[in-house]
């Protein structure tokens, strides 16, 4: 086991089985440590199924039972912070975009609305079952891809159509504001250190905020010097292009 889709072939095969507790990964001593009640050939056998060369190296008895609890509970404290943090930034980017006129604000609120959704959706199934989990990851992508869409609609109506200038100065205060919030929301993500399905989905789109609240500010920059809407109008229509990416990839992951 020496590489990260390994660990998920591994995850895959083991996840279900119920007398595993939690699975702890090392990639870099190349050792898995099996948290679990019962006898050990219960799994034993599916590991070498996957025909990884492993091998049994010790069997210790482990009494505290807290472990797998206190996994689930920094999962749900890390989801809880991050999705109040995205929430408020929806509402306070969606406020200023319209003020503001800014396509790209609207776009990146919406985002946020999607990701505020996604962390709700995945506090739901902390500590279930491992299909639960893929059907949530494949939900939050349907609706990242419904909410692109529509996105790209308004983005093409305002091309079509006469809009104001969008207030440059806005787009970027409020876009750094939201570059540091999905920063730590990031960090608090990774923290967790979970490879299961539904954390992943979260991890993949808090960096897709990140580097959405970069291209606005850029877009607000170039507002100021091309004295145009379109830097605004392109940099809208990007971010739902990568809200689609990010949705294609969290298809994919649920289908692991």
């Amino acid at each position: 086991m020496d590489c990260p889709s390994e660990e998920q072939m591994i995850r895959m095969k083991l996840e279900d089985t119920p007398s595993i507790q939690q699975l702890d990964f090392d990639l870099s001593s190349r050792k898995l440590t099996v948290f679990h009640t019962g006898e050990v050939e219960v799994f034993e056998q599916g590991i070498h199924d996957l025909k990884l060369d492993a091998t049994l190296v010790d069997t210790t008895a482990y009494d505290d039972e807290l472990q797998k609890d206190e996994s689930y509970g920094r999962q749900k404290k890390a989801l809880w912070s991050v999705l109040i943090i995205n929430f408020t930034f929806f509402i306070l980017e969606m406020t200023y975009g319209w003020v503001a006129k800014s396509m790209g604000l609207v776009a990146d609120s919406l985002d946020m609305l999607a990701d505020s959704i996604v962390y709700g959706l995945s506090l739901v199934v902390v500590g279930a079952a491992l299909s639960r989990k893929k059907m949530v990851a494949k939900l939050s992508g349907y609706f990242q891809m419904i909410l692109a869409a529509l996105g790209l609609i308004e983005v093409i109506r305002r091309f079509l159509g006469f809009e104001g200038m969008p207030v440059f100065q806005t787009m970027i205060i409020v876009s750094i504001l939201a570059l540091i919030a999905n920063s730590v929301s990031l960090w608090l993500i990774q923290k967790v250190k979970s490879n299961e399905a539904h954390m992943q989905a979260s991890a993949i789109f808090t960096s897709n905020d990140i580097i959405i609240n970069i291209g606005v500010i850029v877009a607000g920059i170039l507002v100021y010097f091309t004295s145009s809407r379109y830097p605004d109008l392109i940099i809208g229509s990007i971010i739902f292009l990568i809200v689609i990416r990010g949705a294609k990839r969290i298809l994919k992951l649920s289908k692991k």
